[in-house]
């Protein structure tokens, strides 16, 4: 079953030095955009990433700093990854909770502003957890009824998740082939920014999940505490929490007047 698309939609994956979204840098990058037509284009670039390469990173896909020395640096390539997404959804394996935050992570330090306001995104991996409860490489197996080769490779990982995505629509019917509905699907907590530190409770408004002000409105924090979002940017917080938590901000300044 082939996607019904209104726009484009990019798949990507990325590999990186480490997990940690807020320190660690992307190694390799590759995206596969499917457009409503069918037709594709993907391009993938190894990465510079300015940090060494810890061995244990290294051996799970097999980029070193060998490799990479004399490739561009990200902010280097940022403005042609961006040109290359700005105009579509996201898709991914694991990439709500890993590849897009990192993505963001490293569009905001090159300058380029990143945002999913405009934008849906479709986990595939959440589809697969819900029904299945699997790795990347047994889902594609189940699936596509093939072998995964070159795992951790960006390039085969994201064409494989995009073979697996349309494999699922096959195969569930109770999956609407519509990309905001996937991203429904696939949404599993109502963060605001991507590390999710900051969510909305369910009158939708926003709220901290964490220390000594979780479960409270994030406006209200900043009317009581006004330090607290000094505290929070200069702190070793994500860049995309710390903008998000700037136009919570900006805004309430605004509806004071």
């Amino acid at each position: 079953m082939e996607l019904k698309l209104n726009r484009p939609i990019c798949f990507f994956d990325l590999e990186t030095t480490g997990i940690d979204v807020a320190k660690d840098r992307i190694v390799e990058i590759s995206i596969l955009k499917i457009f409503p037509n069918g037709n594709k284009e993907s391009k993938t670039w190894l990465v510079n990433p300015t940090i060494s390469i810890p061995a244990h990173a290294t051996a799970v896909h097999g980029i070193t700093n060998e490799k990479v020395a004399n490739e561009p640096t990200f902010k280097e390539l940022a403005t042609q990854i961006h040109n290359m997404i700005k105009d579509s959804d996201l898709a991914g394996y694991n990439s709500d909770r890993f590849d897009i935050p990192l993505l963001a992570e490293e569009l905001l330090r090159a300058d380029v502003d990143f945002d999913m306001k405009n934008r849906v995104s479709v986990d595939v991996q959440t589809i697969f957890h819900k029904k299945e409860e699997r790795t990347l490489s047994a889902a594609y197996k189940f699936y596509c009824n093939q072998s995964l080769e070159n795992a951790h490779s960006a390039a085969a990982d994201t064409e494989a998740t995009y073979e697996i995505l349309k494999a699922q629509l096959d195969r569930y019917d109770d999956l609407e082939n519509d990309t905001k509905a996937l991203s429904v699907y696939t949404t599993r907590k109502k963060s605001v920014d991507f590390a999710g530190f900051i969510a909305l409770n369910d009158k939708g408004q926003e709220v901290f999940t964490f220390g000594k002000h979780k479960g409270a409105l994030v406006e209200d924090v900043l009317d009581k505490e006004p330090g607290y979002f000094g505290w929070i940017q200069n702190a070793d917080f994500p860049l995309y929490t710390k903008k998000v938590l700037t136009a919570i901000k900006l805004r309430k300044l605004t509806n004071k007047f």
